[in-house]
């Protein structure tokens, strides 16, 4: 029986970098991520693990009540851990910085696998449309607490100091 010949190298087959869109509930779906302020914490949260390098993180939106990620997680990283950080970190910088006792999640978290380029599109649309979907804005464009946003204004501001 022959070999079959390898069109790819080794290395390029198999990628252990998986991306996934991830969601988690707040504890007992209280719009615990709103106002601006924990909103705004959860936003340095994912900042700080993004700047560590501990997963890349495509789109996300911070809802009154949860939370979706698109998310890839690489070598050494499991989604389980890179939502426990998040989770976590969100947590203790809540209680510390705010003076938040009790429950702030809902046990575990969802995901889905994004296998393909159309998949990760349906899931960027759905975190972009779901404030719209919510009432809380009319356009997506508004919505403050989505990476969306944050890059608009990032790349506003990098054009007015040109």
């Amino acid at each position: 029986m022959a070999t079959p010949a390898r069109n790819a190298l080794p290395d390029n087959i198999l990628s252990s970098a998986r991306t996934l869109f991830a969601t988690t509930k707040t504890s007992q779906g209280r719009a615990l991520l709103q106002p601006e302020r924990n909103a705004t914490l959860m936003n340095g949260v994912l900042r700080s693990y993004v700047a560590a390098r501990k997963f890349r993180l495509h789109d996300f939106v911070v809802m009154p009540d949860h939370l979706h990620l698109l998310v890839t997680v690489g070598d050494g990283m499991t989604v389980e851990r890179a939502m426990q950080l998040v989770k976590g970190g969100f947590s203790y910088r809540l209680k510390k910085e705010c003076g938040h006792w009790g429950e702030v999640w809902q046990r575990g978290f969802s995901e889905t696998r994004v296998e393909c380029r159309q998949s990760f599109i349906k899931h960027r649309e759905y975190i972009a449309a779901n404030p719209v979907k919510a009432g809380l804005v009319e356009r997506p464009e508004e919505f403050p607490y989505c990476f969306t946003y944050l890059a608009r204004r990032k790349a506003a501001g990098a054009k007015a100091l040109n």
